[in-house]
């Protein structure tokens, strides 16, 4: 017998599109929005569903009133490469489609479609990350190999001199020598990051994440907010607690870092579908947001951020971040980050279901 083919339901295939796609009624009030819209907006449809366009496009008054226009005329409009203003200060390059939903003779409400254009540019630097990230562990294993071999003959050699010395203050010399062999291999170690495989279990990803806001809260100063926003729809995942703890820490004492004495960070989850990290496209993602009204990262770091030894703090060992990256791709994530004076973002994605 030839295989029986299902065929999707309307709302299967809405959930599927990569198009956003918002219904408002006539009121410009917002009725419906798909997984892709949630991803744009960066909010669940149970949070925004009942909103005013106005909430949404906070400040682009020229687009509200396209959207009203359209449902005062009837007449659809298109527009290619617009700037749109989105919730957070955030924007985006999208091509929109307006079209009016006509019920006989009345304009019902208007059907809003927006199609990222970033999104490829997206996915090559994803890739870029990627690669980036396997081409510097790559090369840091050939310096660790280098620099641990003659590191152990000299920490070696410092011992067996250490027993041939009587005076105790020329063996205080050795014992220096041996210590800073130790230091220095620790040191490669931590650029290197852990060797271990991730131990999988299904957790709640708050819960890691709450971890990390309480171990932060013990020292951080009074004039900085350390506030959440998580969405509880996103269902248990399946990581390794103490490795995404480590990523998620790092990052979040690298944004109290860059606040210095005052501020605001914000610790953000939400739930994306069908989202292409590198040249994998996942089922559900989840997104974690780390963000800060600092200063901003140097426009010269920010393409190298991720690196070994890069910082922007004098003070900083240039590895948190680095490790965080490794952490993060060993579960098939990634994390990105886009900054501007007063708004960094540091974004980790972490998948839930995979569809080469």
């Amino acid at each position: 017998m030839p295989p029986t083919h299902m065929v999707p339901t309307e709302a299967e295939i809405l959930d599927n599109l990569t198009t956003a796609i918002l219904y408002f009624d006539s009121g410009l009030i917002l009725r419906l929005l798909n997984p892709a819209g949630e991803m744009l907006l960066e909010h669940s449809a149970q949070n925004v569903v009942g909103s005013p366009a106005e909430l949404l496009f906070p400040g682009d008054e020229v687009f509200i009133e396209a959207l009203r226009e359209a449902v005062a005329t009837a007449h659809p409009l298109t527009e290619r490469e617009k700037l749109l203003h989105l919730p957070g200060h955030r924007q985006t390059n999208v091509d929109c489609t307006i079209t009016p939903w006509i019920i006989g003779e009345y304009v019902d409400g208007v059907m809003l479609e927006l199609s990222h254009i970033d999104r490829q540019l997206r996915i090559t630097r994803e890739k870029r990350l990627l690669s980036q990230q396997s081409t510097a562990r790559e090369l840091l294993r050939g310096l660790a190999h280098e620099i641990k071999n003659p590191l152990s003959g000299l920490r070696g050699a410092a011992q067996l001199l250490e027993r041939e010395l009587i005076a105790d203050d020329l063996r205080e010399y050795t014992r220096i020598i041996v210590a800073e062999a130790d230091r220095l291999r620790a040191l490669v170690d931590r650029m290197l990051g852990p060797n271990s495989r991730p131990r999988m279990n299904i957790s709640n990803i708050h819960e890691v994440l709450e971890r990390a806001r309480q171990l932060v809260n013990v020292d951080l100063p009074a004039d900085i907010r350390l506030a959440t926003d998580y969405d509880p729809s996103i269902p248990e995942l399946l990581f390794d607690r103490d490795m995404i703890f480590q990523a998620v820490l790092n990052i979040v004492q690298n944004a109290v870092h860059a606040v210095g004495h005052s501020g605001e960070i914000l610790l953000r989850t939400r739930i994306t579908r069908n989202h292409t990290i590198g040249s994998v496209r996942h089922r559900l993602v989840a997104v974690i947001h780390v963000v800060d009204d600092g200063p901003g990262v140097p426009e010269g770091l920010i393409d190298r951020i991720f690196y070994p030894m890069v910082s922007g703090r004098p003070e900083g060992s240039g590895l948190g971040l680095a490790i965080s990256q490794s952490l993060i791709t060993q579960h098939g994530g990634l994390i990105e980050c886009q900054s501007r004076p007063g708004h960094t973002q540091f974004t980790i994605l972490l998948p839930l279901g995979t569809e080469t």
